[in-house]
């Protein structure tokens, strides 16, 4: 222990920012890292002698104004794991004038009295009661919300699953069923209202891009940083990794674009249904400056100060690559697949999926004359993670075909870099830049224009006739099964009862892709989901819209089916999604021709029968054309 607190005064001499950065280095994705627990946080502190990560509490406003307003009944901090729960508790102790130091005594439950004389009751975290444990805590919320007390005002901050499971191993044990559960659950899963005297605070519906800048700012943009202008590791111009990511990370060289196109792909991924809690943001920030992907010379990948000159001196400084660290590649992969963040991240497939383009200029930017101007202006110009040395020589050797390289897996250390580079580039191309998309370099193609779609809808602006198009082309591919190109109506069709075929050209009922007199097709903001939603109407009054929840990845299987490439990789699921919604617009055309006609007018001895058919003209246009048949009885 003396030669650690030696090991540790001797680092803060030499590396001012060492217990910052050993701090900030616990909340990463490391086997075991309880400092991302606000319960361990005071300690770990107390121990680092450094201020604290500041994040806002969004909802910390609302919580002190429901408290001095004197409503009676509680408060339920609800959430997921790493949504900031005992944080926002925390936060809202202090708020109201209890003492920091016996909110760190220990100790699950904390009361303060307030100056009304109620008694507030801090249940700082449901989960670290075990089994019957709990009962206590739950019969003082269940008497200050059921009861009427308003001698205590109970603030319990529990995750979803936690607290519904306590109240059915309650009702189990008691034999009742517990008045409380069914409209908690109603109100975490379906947003409907909370119970009577009980404000509840959902914390996993406030996670969004502004989350993700608060972080990253609260992170990159943190005082102890300032340390780092004193540090010996910046001498003679050499260059720091951790202090070049976190410049990067709080955008000083580009104008805080490399920070928007991670919001941007944490965005997708949120419209996706993948909620990412605090925690997790916080993982990914420290990961982003911290990470490193060589095991062998920095422990666990991710860096403190002391490993900076070995890192330095063998001129390895393109493995700490912030961009290779945003997906989670500096990790192995199943300490990608444990968390959720880079799980996500990873599923873009950033640095495996391409373009022509883009690795024509990778490979042979350098060399070739039409190329080598983009290559200087968009690769050369980042020495520390663009045109490393490591990098030119691997091309070099590639393009030169050495022995090496020829043989089996030869070229195995090139494609590493080449898939480095590609990150890259998805982060630092220009906005616009003609002839490279960097969508394009991601498994989700599409993902601009659905960026671009909810921010239409959600103005009410004119959406891009090219996604209309896309929507309305893919739509009518999967409802047909036909190659058709119309993007002006669609067609709701049938295969005539035989089930199993793929191809449906009977059909039951075409309307226009674009709303008119309340028939057709709208594309509108939901305010629930915050994601654009396809609304069909048949005919123009109530009861006859069905609705399409339109996420990303849908988009994407519609814009790919549209375009004519669906790769085999792409989940059934989308195709099971707008399968059942065609279902459902089959059942709806059937009540609309139900209220036409009346299936109960025959004529004489004979019946007929109106069909219509789709045919497709040689630019792949359909048209329905009816079919009379007529059946003798």
């Amino acid at each position: 222990m003396i030669y650690a607190a030696l090991k540790k005064r001797t680092e803060r001499g030499v590396f001012p920012s060492s217990s910052w950065v050993r701090f900030l280095r616990s909340y990463g994705p490391t086997p075991n890292n309880l400092t991302m627990f606000d319960e361990h946080v005071s300690d770990a502190l107390s121990r680092a002698k450094v201020r604290p990560i500041q994040l806002l509490t969004p909802q910390l406003e609302a919580m002190a104004a429901h408290i001095e307003s004197k409503v009676p009944g509680s408060l339920l901090i609800a959430g997921t794991a790493g949504d900031g729960k005992t944080y926002h508790c925390r936060a809202l102790w202090t708020r109201i004038g209890g003492d920091a130091k016996v909110w760190s005594d220990k100790g699950n439950v904390k009361e303060h009295r307030l100056a009304d004389g109620r008694l507030a009751v801090f249940i700082k975290d449901l989960s670290e009661f075990n089994g019957d444990e709990s009962d206590l805590p739950l019969s003082r919320l269940e008497k200050s919300v059921l009861e009427g007390d308003d001698s205590e005002v109970v603030i319990l901050a529990a995750n979803h699953g936690q607290l519904l499971d306590r109240l059915r191993d309650l009702e189990k044990r008691q034999g009742r069923v517990h008045p409380l559960r069914k409209p908690l659950q109603e109100c975490f899963l379906q947003a409907g209202p909370a119970p009577d005297r009980l404000s509840v605070f959902d914390l996993s519906r406030t996670t969004n891009r502004k989350t993700f800048d608060e972080v990253a700012k609260a992170v990159a943009g943190h005082s102890e940083w300032a340390n780092c202008s004193r540090c010996a590791l910046k001498d003679d111009g050499k260059t720091c990794p951790i202090d070049e990511n976190r410049r990067r990370l709080l955008g000083e060289a580009d104008d805080g674009q490399l920070a928007r196109r991670l919001g941007d792909l944490l965005e997708i991924a949120r419209f996706n249904g993948l909620h990412l809690p605090i925690r997790d943001l916080l993982a990914l920030c420290s990961n982003i400056i911290l990470g490193y992907s060589d095991a062998k010379m920095v422990k666990e990948n991710l860096m403190v100060c002391a490993d900076v000159p070995k890192i330095q001196e063998n001129g390895s400084l393109w493995k700490a690559s912030i961009y290779a660290n945003a997906f989670g590649a500096n990790l192995p992969k199943r300490r990608v697949s444990g968390r959720p963040v880079f799980k996500a991240m990873a599923s873009f497939g950033v640095g495996e999926e391409t373009t022509n383009v883009a690795d024509g200029l990778l490979v042979y930017g350098n060399d070739d004359i039409k190329l080598r101007a983009d290559f200087k202006r968009l690769v050369a110009i980042d020495p520390t993670y663009g045109a490393t040395v490591e990098f030119l020589a691997a091309q070099d050797s590639y393009l030169e075909g050495y022995e090496n390289i020829r043989i089996e897996d030869g070229a195995t250390e090139f494609v590493e870099l080449l898939e480095a580079q590609r990150r890259r580039l998805y982060f630092t191309l220009p906005e616009e830049e003609p002839g490279y998309a960097r969508w394009a370099m991601t498994a989700f193609r599409f993902a601009g224009d659905y960026l671009n779609l909810i921010q239409s809808t959600q103005t009410k602006s004119a959406i891009s006739e090219t996604t209309r198009g896309r929507i309305t082309k893919g739509l009518n591919r999967i409802l047909t099964g036909l190659l058709l190109e119309n993007v002006d109506r669609i067609f709701i069709a049938s295969s005539g009862g035989f089930t199993q075929s793929r191809v449906s050209v009977l059909c039951e009922h075409e309307t226009p892709s674009r709303r008119q007199g309340g028939v057709g097709m709208a594309i509108k903001f939901d305010e629930e989901t915050g994601r654009p939603q396809l609304e069909v109407s048949l005919l123009p009054w109530p009861g006859h819209v069905v609705p399409f929840d339109l996420t990303p990845i849908r988009y994407e299987f519609l814009a790919r089916v549209a375009e004519g490439a669906l790769p085999a990789s792409f989940s059934n699921e989308c195709l099971e999604d707008l399968l059942a919604f065609k279902a459902k617009l089959l059942r709806k055309a059937e009540s609309v021709r139900k209220t036409r006609f009346d299936d109960d007018e025959v004529g004489g001895q004979d019946t007929t029968l109106a069909l219509s058919f789709i045919d497709i003209d040689a630019s792949g246009r359909g048209s329905s054309h009816p079919v009379i048949v007529k059946a003798l009885v």
